[in-house]
């Protein structure tokens, strides 16, 4: 494994933990779209989450808006779990998505209200 990915992956346990076992993990890419899970992992975990210059609180308010703008619904999903590790409130979570109705219209931040609920307050 490489350092980016070593990166990727501590940073991805930490932001769900019990997402993927400690240890040495092997990605699969093997079947058709096998790669994307490790692409998330270098370019996304390794080389975004571990930038400096913003804090991972600060990143999830923007992935969370970024998310909700492209209605991105499955990544949505992972980040509102996400935002909550990184300290949102479920308040502050709720805020995102209503600020979001200026600026990606009211579809888009209807639809991701709908699954930060199920997320948040599971039934």
């Amino acid at each position: 494994m490489t350092d980016i990915r070593d990166q990727g992956l501590q940073v991805f346990r930490e932001l769900l933990p019990g997402a993927l076992p400690d240890g040495d993990v092997e990605l699969p890419t093997d079947s058709f779209g096998g790669e994307m899970l490790p692409l998330a992992m270098d370019n996304v975990f390794g080389r975004l989450w571990t930038r400096e210059g913003l804090g991972r609180r600060d990143r999830s308010l923007l992935t969370l808006g970024l998310l909700i703008a492209l209605r991105a619904e499955d990544e949505l999903r992972i980040h509102v779990q996400i935002a909550r590790t990184n300290g949102l409130t479920d308040d502050e979570i709720a805020e995102v998505i209503y600020h979001c109705t200026g600026y990606t219209g009211f579809p888009a931040a209807n639809s991701a209200m709908k699954i930060a609920k199920e997320v948040l307050q599971p039934t």
